[in-house]
């Protein structure tokens, strides 16, 4: 866990040796990576004084033993380190074939590939509080390859989360558990969003980084950034394949969201075999054309410090995302299935469950956790609360200074909706002109824009046919950031997707995207993930009807109503007229765990008699 007071692990014995040795002062520790030795000190030598010149005098001679007792001592912490962290690596991997072999179900290829990584991001570099999983400046992950949910609860067990306990990890995929089959946020404290669907996961992870782009931009002072944390994501090569990836992907690059960082499970196996079958393109220079910086990690296996290198750089580039691209072997230390699609979605099976173990010379029973590591793991809950309690220090010496910001930062955080904020939605009667619904909509937008801060979104490049622009408001863009209509372009599915992540980053953040009804073919995907981890995302789509003349059946939805009424735990409302346009939108923006469809017409309609914003909430709730 990154902070102010925590070492990777071969920091922390250099720093602690050095404490040993009479320093107190923080500015006498160096890290291992700036640790050096005189030339010569000798720092393969073993030998003592005898090395040292003769002619040196007494004090000369005891520095110079000093200096080879070191050099030595660095030699063995370094092997230390490495023991250690391939310890820790191996007790994820173990965790996870473990769980999987229980489960006779699962997917452990992935998580014996990625353990490197996992272990060097949530060990050294994420920020978290494991005893309060929704502090708000935690750095978010997203495991984009959700199938490989091994790995995450694996992560999450060792770091300390009451959410995945051994029980738990011995309980994955059954029924009723904390640790399903792909993660699930509403399921598994410390899981941000829900992954399977391919693609899916990286669109979530870029909607996280805008929410935290854009509140930076509204709420940070330059003496007091109190919206400061990064989403780091693991996806995979069937993620790279898929659409939605790329739309979201696209965006990212255009907007410059440096705190986002994926990294990228470059193991060239998928579930019917080599990738060479299907996926050949230089994924390096697409993501560098998407406006990414690109890093190659090429040895994912053992290369600890190519990977935390790649980190750290990562975190250096502020005004693009970076991908992460490390080269790892699918099921690795798997004697006879590693590097094969056989290891991607199956059991090891027990007679390659114990060749692994002999394999990887781990002598334990299944779900043991060795002491050492287990030791190392559990600084991350003092360290998170330290990490908390310095940022609740922080935000309190924010809303000091900054009182009104504060307030509105705080109803964001916690959720909280103005008092009143309904009666900003427009009345109309039946003497009311005859409008079309879309036109209502727009202006229930517009009303609810100025009383509700957290409202934020756009259209898929149909802003002015669907009148989804906030007027008061700017484009959400690299220069803007703080502005709230956000331009998706014609990414549909992107867009939904994005919205989740824009929606799950913090319960006061509701988004709303927009497009022509018959265009939720394109959509629908991240409509059904909203659905199912409860992300209450506003869908204003226009042109519901059959009567939409020179644009001809292309552009008619029939069977589209009918679908999302089938659909569990989403809204579908269909207003016939102002007043229950504003009902529908007021319904929309109370349900913040079940997503609302709002079909909406574009010929004119007249105000009826008798609807009431009353009514349609009875109906809903019916």
């Amino acid at each position: 866990m990154a902070s102010s007071s925590s070492h990777s692990i071969s920091q922390a014995i250099v720093a602690g040796a050095l404490n040993h040795r009479g320093s107190t002062n923080s500015s006498d520790r160096l890290p291992l990576r700036s640790f050096t030795i005189p030339i010569f000190s000798g720092l393969k030598s073993t030998t003592s004084a005898a090395s040292c010149p003769s002619r040196l005098g007494s004090a000369r001679r005891r520095l110079c033993r000093r200096l080879e007792v070191q050099a030595a001592s660095v030699e063995t912490l370094e092997k230390t380190e490495t023991t250690l962290i391939e310890k820790s690596v191996n007790t994820i991997r173990f965790l996870a074939v473990d769980s999987v072999e229980k489960a006779n179900s699962g997917h452990p290829g992935l998580p014996m590939g990625c353990a490197p990584m996992g272990h060097v991001l949530y060990d050294e570099f994420m920020k978290f509080n494991p005893k309060n999983p929704y502090w708000f400046n935690r750095d978010r992950f997203v495991l984009s390859a959700g199938h490989g949910c091994m790995l995450q609860y694996a992560l999450l067990h060792l770091a300390g989360y009451d959410s995945v306990r051994e029980e738990d990890l011995k309980s994955f995929r059954q029924w009723g558990s904390t640790t399903p089959g792909h993660p699930e946020n509403f399921e598994t404290p410390g899981v941000e969003v829900t992954t399977g669907p391919l693609g899916q996961g990286i669109a979530n992870a870029v909607g996280l980084a805008l929410a935290e782009r854009h509140l930076a931009a509204r709420f940070n002072k330059p003496d007091n950034e109190i919206v400061d944390h990064y989403t780091y994501v693991i996806l995979g090569d069937g993620c790279q394949m898929e659409g939605v990836a790329h739309e979201a992907c696209s965006l990212a690059g255009h907007w410059g969201l440096g705190k986002l960082i994926a990294l990228y499970d470059d193991n060239h196996i998928s579930i019917d075999g080599d990738t060479e079958i299907a996926f050949t393109e230089n994924v390096d220079l697409r993501f560098e054309a998407l406006g990414w910086h690109v890093i190659w990690v090429k040895n994912g296996n053992t290369g600890y410090d190519e990977i935390r290198a790649a980190i750290k750089e990562a975190k250096t580039v502020k005004d693009k995302p970076t991908l992460i691209k490390v080269t790892t072997t699918i099921g690795y230390g798997s004697p006879n299935k590693s590097n094969s699609y056989s290891v991607h979605g199956s059991a090891l099976g027990p007679k390659e469950l114990d060749a692994t173990r002999k394999n990887l010379r781990w002598p334990y029973e299944p779900f043991h956790v060795p002491e050492d590591v287990k030791k190392h793991w559990s600084r991350h809950v003092p360290e998170g609360a330290a990490l908390e309690a310095e940022w609740n220090a922080q935000f309190a010496e924010y809303e000091r200074k900054y009182k009104e910001e504060a307030a509105v930062l705080k109803s964001l955080i916690n959720g909280e909706l103005p008092a009143g904020w309904e009666k900003a939605l427009p009345t109309y009667t039946p003497e009311s002109p005859a409008e079309a619904t879309r036109n209502s909509s727009q202006q229930c937008l517009n009303a609810l824009a100025n009383v509700l801060p957290g409202l934020l979104g756009g259209s898929a490049d149909l802003a002015s046919s669907n009148l989804s622009v906030m007027k008061q408001f700017g484009n959400f863009q690299k220069g803007t950031p703080e502005e709230r209509n956000v331009r998706f372009g014609v990414r549909e599915h992107g867009m939904g997707a994005i919205c989740n992540g824009i929606v799950l980053h913090c319960p006061g953040l509701i988004p709303y995207c927009a497009t022509f009804f018959v265009f939720t073919d394109y959509l629908r995907p991240a409509m059904r993930i909203s659905a199912l981890c409860e992300a209450g995302v506003i869908y204003v789509m226009t042109h519901d009807s059959i009567g939409l003349g020179e644009d001809g059946p292309t552009h008619q939805p029939i069977e589209h109503l009918a679908s999302f009424r089938a659909m569990p735990n989403i809204l579908m409302l269909r207003p016939a007229d102002g007043t229950e346009t504003a009902a529908a939108y007021k319904i929309a923006v109370l349900n913040r765990k079940r997503p609302s469809v709002l079909a909406l017409g574009r010929r004119d309609v007249s105000q009826l008699r008798g609807t009431s914003i009353e009514g349609v909430e009875k109906e809903v709730t019916s």
